[in-house]
């Protein structure tokens, strides 16, 4: 990145409009171009695993009918709308980390950025997450190791890290959805959640930043026009469908 906020100032407009240019960026070259590739994979029947019971169910579910375009809907949707993009989102955690984060980049092992809180004034050592469902039992070790790492890295260097300003942040998400892992680390070990708004706030100091994220992230869906590949992909596997049923013995 090329820029680095002023390290004990709130952040200006421009460097706030400089990061969520940097989201879009990130979304339009890293996510964009594998969900798109992601899509058109799935314009053959051979491709996908048939549910030969649930699938025509689903599809006079969603349509009213059971049609060759039923079928299709049925089997793209829930891969192009909720599995392909969460898998390759959660894939490039760490490349959005450095891609859109970096000028808070740390030297600090198992520290992922710092940063000066926006909210309370202190500097924050942080490990990033993705969402409030996005961490496993062993990662509370881990992260309560490299918290404790970094403390004694500080007392080695005579720099005070205070335990409070040892923190999670979660891109994504709402206090009280966070996953029992992560209530772990808040209540068994005492390190703070910054969950969605709340993190975003406290790193840029603007309370609606991370709505106007949530936009500029929309905004990159329309420069790609993505329906236009849906649409295609669904008529492509229509037409699959179609003729693996004529080649079907009766």
């Amino acid at each position: 990145m090329n820029y680095s906020p002023p390290s004990n100032k709130k952040m200006t407009e421009i460097d706030r409009k400089r990061i969520l240019e940097q989201v879009k960026a990130w979304f339009r070259t890293v996510i964009l171009p594998n969900h798109l590739k992601n899509t058109r994979k799935l314009a053959s029947s051979a491709q996908l695993d048939i549910n030969p019971f649930l699938a025509p169910y689903l599809a006079v579910y969603l349509t009213g009918e059971l049609t060759p375009e039923a079928l299709a809907k049925v089997l793209i949707y829930p891969r192009v709308l909720g599995s392909s993009i969460t898998t390759s989102f959660g894939q490039n955690i760490q490349k959005f980390i450095s891609d859109v984060l970096d000028s808070f980049g740390s030297m600090v092992a198992g520290i992922d950025i710092e940063f000066i809180d926006q909210v309370d004034g202190r500097k924050k050592y942080c490990q990033v997450k993705l969402g409030p469902n996005t961490i496993n039992k062993d990662d509370v070790a881990t992260i309560h190791g490299h918290f404790k790492s970094a403390r004694n890295l500080g007392r080695t260097n005579n720099v005070q890290v205070a335990h409070g300003d040892l923190v999670v942040a979660i891109l994504y998400g709402e206090p009280g959805q966070e996953s029992n892992h992560y209530k772990r680390l808040r209540d068994e070990h005492g390190y703070p959640l910054y969950i969605g708004k709340d993190f975003w706030h406290r790193l840029t100091g603007d309370e609606c930043f991370y709505d106007e994220l949530r936009v500029a992230i929309s905004e990159v869906a329309l420069e790609a026009d993505g329906i236009d590949t849906l649409n295609d992909t669904i008529e492509k596997l229509a037409a699959s469908i179609r003729v693996q049923q004529i080649a079907k013995p009766s």
